[in-house]
């Protein structure tokens, strides 16, 4: 085993730890680790990173099922439409985007460079609502769902899933709360079902086209995350979520403004 490849390891307990810490962010840690540590090209990466939080998520969600702190149902209303939107991403979109997205004489923007700046961005907006107080809007059980706006939100989060490999727990935990009126314990174990199902949908329009999967490498490092959700649990419990997610977000937010910069000036 490589040098490289055993820090991959260690780090991917990691990545499970933020998923059963913060019911999100395995993904933020994920690509970038698989991509500038492993060295594996970030189209496959992005591959990687959907069965690894996938997998992880469904663990971390049977966890929390088992405590009653799962909706089922609105995993099936917010789901459907994401799981959807990220199976035509990863089957249809992503391999037909160009190697090559346009060049000049000066700068050529290839299709791994637009993926990693694209995630970085993600990542900058997943830090930013982090760091910022979250102010929850008092639940009113009574009030309806907005169907039409949890499917356009559900299409939006799809989206950015297949394209970047992301989970999308970020954005998945803020419409629960604010969308569905779900209460934050119940959003998290709710979100992780989702997480779960989107990512190995979308990790199956890739297996069904022409990527090369290093299964050996792929199930160590999951294995490695689902040990590392575990820790994330046990933690949770002992420190304050919130504190927790104030300092994720801040080495997150390094870590997009580190992409944008690595890309774009040290490739």
């Amino acid at each position: 085993m490589e040098i490289s490849q055993g820090i991959g390891y260690i780090l991917a307990v990691f990545v499970g730890m933020t998923l059963g810490m913060l019911g999100s962010g395995g993904s933020i840690l994920s690509v970038p680790i698989l991509v500038y540590v492993m060295s594996i090209e970030p189209t496959l990466a992005t591959a990687y990173s959907l069965f690894i939080i996938g997998t992880t998520s469904l663990i971390g969600g049977i966890q929390k099922a088992k405590h009653k702190l799962v909706d089922f149902k609105k995993v099936i209303l917010f789901g459907i439409p994401t799981v959807i939107t990220v199976f035509i991403t990863r089957k249809i979109i992503v391999p037909r985007i160009p190697t090559i997205i346009f060049s000049t004489d000066f700068f050529t923007l290839h299709k791994s460079v637009l993926i990693m700046i694209v995630f970085a961005v993600v990542m900058i907006v997943a830090s930013i609502k982090m760091i910022k107080p979250s102010v929850l809007i008092p639940i009113s059980e009574g009030e309806k769902l907005n169907y039409y706006k949890i499917a356009i939100q559900g299409v939006f989060i799809g989206l950015i899933s297949g394209f970047v490999g992301a989970g999308g727990g970020f954005l998945i935990i803020p419409t629960l709360l604010f969308m569905t009126k779900t209460h934050m314990k119940m959003a998290v174990g709710t979100s992780l079902f989702i997480v779960a199902s989107q990512s190995l949908i979308g990790f199956l329009g890739d297996i069904q086209g022409n990527q090369i999967i290093d299964w050996k490498l792929l199930l160590i490092f999951t294995s490695c995350s689902i040990f590392g959700i575990f820790i994330g649990n046990f933690i949770s419990r002992k420190v304050e979520g919130n504190k927790l997610k104030i300092t994720f977000g801040w080495f997150v937010l390094a870590m997009g403004i580190y992409i944008i910069i690595k890309e774009f000036f040290w490739s």
